[in-house]
C-alpha cells in the first residue's frame, strides 16, 4: 500500500483526472516496481505486484493451518483478495493522492476499484456454503478495511502502521483460514493466532522500510552529504545511499510470503 499525498474533490475532478507535473522531487520512480511505457505499464505499476504477492501469501499461510484443505475455496480465496487488494485497494489509492503518479483516470480508477471490490464480495459469498456464516462478517470487514485504508475514512483512523499491519497482515492470514471452514479447536486456534502475529510483525516490518523509501523517492528534493569515516577516508551521501538498502530489503522480502506459502501448499498438496 502507498501512502496518499494529496487529496481529491471527486471521481472526476482535475486532481482525480490529472497526472502530477512533472517528475517526483527526486527525479526517481516512485516505486521500484513502477513502470513507464503508457497505459499498460501504468495498470502494472498500479497493481503492486511485489507488494500484492506478499499479501496473497498470507492467505495461503491461513489455508495451509487447516487439516482438510479445499483447493477450490482456496482459490477463490486468494482470487478474491487479488481483487479486493491488488485492484480495489491500490485503485481506490492511487485516486486518492496520485502516489504513483499514473496517467489512469479517476473514472477508470473507480470503476476498476467498485468492480473488484464487488467481484472479491461476490467470490466471499459464493464460498459461505463450504465455510459456514463464519465468513460473511470478515466479508463485511474487508469492504470496509478497503474504503477506510484507502481512503482515510473515519479520520485515517485506519490508515495507521498499526492499521496497516492488521488490515493487509493477520486479516489475509484469518480470510484465508475461516474460508476453510475448519473445525475449531485449541490447537488449530492457537496456530492460526501464531500465524497473524507473524504475518502482522512481518507487515510492521514492511511499513518501517516503505515508509523511509517512499519519502525519499516522492517527497524528497535533494540529499548532499559526506560519509567519514574513522580511518579518514570519505564517502559520499545522496538519495541512492539510503535508498538502495531499502529498496533491496523491500525486494528480497516481498519474496517470502509468496514462497513460504507455496512450500507449505505444496506439502500439503503431495500429502493429500
Amino acid at each position: 500500500m502507498a501512502e496518499p499525498e494529496t487529496a481529491s474533490q471527486g471521481p472526476g475532478s482535475a486532481v482525480a483526472d490529472a497526472r502530477p507535473p512533472g517528475a517526483p522531487p527526486s527525479g526517481a520512480r516512485p516505486a521500484f516496481y513502477a513502470r513507464g511505457g503508457g497505459p499498460v505499464g501504468d495498470w502494472i505499476t498500479l497493481l503492486h505486484p511485489p507488494y500484492t504477492a506478499w499479501h496473497l501469501g498470507y492467505v495461503g499461510l491461513g489455508a495451509a493451518l487447516v487439516p482438510r484443505l479445499d483447493w477450490a475455496v482456496f482459490w477463490a480465496s486468494l482470487a478474491g483478495f487479488a481483487l479486493a487488494v491488488g485492484v480495489a485497494a491500490h485503485a481506490l489509492d492511487e485516486w486518492k493522492g496520485r502516489p504513483l503518479r499514473t496517467g489512469i483516470s479517476g473514472e477508470a480508477l473507480w470503476t476498476a476499484a467498485v468492480l473488484s471490490l464487488a467481484g472479491a464480495c461476490a467470490l466471499g459469498v459464493g464460498v459461505l456454503r463450504h465455510s459456514g456464516y463464519a465468513l460473511l462478517p470478515l466479508i463485511a470487514v474487508g469492504v470496509v478495511l478497503v474504503l477506510g485504508y484507502n481512503l482515510e475514512l473515519f479520520g485515517g483512523a485506519l490508515h495507521t502502521d498499526l492499521g496497516f499491519a492488521l488490515a493487509w497482515g493477520a486479516f489475509p492470514v484469518l480470510v484465508g483460514y475461516v474460508a476453510q471452514g475448519p473445525r475449531w479447536n485449541l490447537p488449530g486456534t492457537c496456530a492460526l493466532l501464531f500465524a497473524a502475529l507473524a504475518a502482522t510483525a512481518f507487515s510492521a516490518a514492511q511499513r518501517r522500510l516503505s515508509t523511509p523509501a517512499r519519502i525519499l523517492r516522492r517527497r524528497v528534493a535533494e540529499v548532499a552529504g559526506e560519509i567519514r569515516f574513522a580511518d579518514g577516508s570519505t564517502a559520499a551521501l545522496d538519495r541512492s545511499t539510503l535508498l538502495n538498502p531499502l529498496d533491496g530489503a523491500l525486494k528480497l522480502l516481498s519474496a517470502v510470503s509468496p514462497t513460504v506459502a507455496a512450500a507449505l501448499l505444496l506439502y500439503r498438496w503431495s500429502a493429500r
